[in-house]
């Protein structure tokens, strides 16, 4: 029992210590703490165009080395933040950005989930009316009948209109 403990102890312990590792090598870590942090930043936001669902920062793809350094080059180059995307963007297209921005060509992108849910929600708000109407169509208790009319029509159904309608 004491085993499976220490083997659960490790495997939790090898799994957090995957996750924190990341694709940088250690020849493209920059001398100045700023340089790299600000490069960590930009590499977070950077889609890698091979693993397509991972920064630059997660990935080990050559491509996404390439880009790191890219970045790394153009920080040392005296480029702000901006810059450095804009030139990414130029090159790549908006793909490049894990977070593309707001711009009339992706609103679609942006605006689609609320969209679909105020879709849903009218939707799901005309049934519920919808079928409130059927229930009170379908209510025995209010036919909308005058009572002179509601006497005629038992008269006319034999006494049966009381009783639920039965197929033979």
């Amino acid at each position: 029992m004491k085993r499976l403990r220490s083997l659960t102890l490790v495997f939790v312990l090898a799994l957090l210590g995957a996750a924190a590792a990341l694709a940088v090598q250690p020849d493209e870590i920059l001398p100045d703490p700023a340089l790299e942090a600000r490069a960590r930043a930009l590499s977070r936001e950077l889609r890698c165009m091979v693993c397509q669902n991972q920064s630059i920062d997660d990935s080990d793809a050559p491509l996404a080395r390439d880009l790191r350094l890219l970045v790394r080059e153009r920080l040392t180059a005296g480029d702000s933040d901006d810059k450095v995307l804009g030139f990414l963007t130029a090159r790549y297209g908006e793909f490049v950005l894990l977070n593309p921005r707001f711009t009339w060509r992706t609103a679609l992108l942006w605006l689609m989930p609320a969209g679909l849910l105020l879709v849903g929600a009218c939707g799901l708000f005309f049934f519920v009316r919808r079928n409130r109407s059927i229930a009170a169509a379908l209510d025995p208790g209010d036919s909308g009948l005058s009572a002179a009319e509601q006497a005629r029509l038992t008269e006319l159904v034999g006494g049966a209109a009381d009783e639920p309608m039965r197929l033979k």
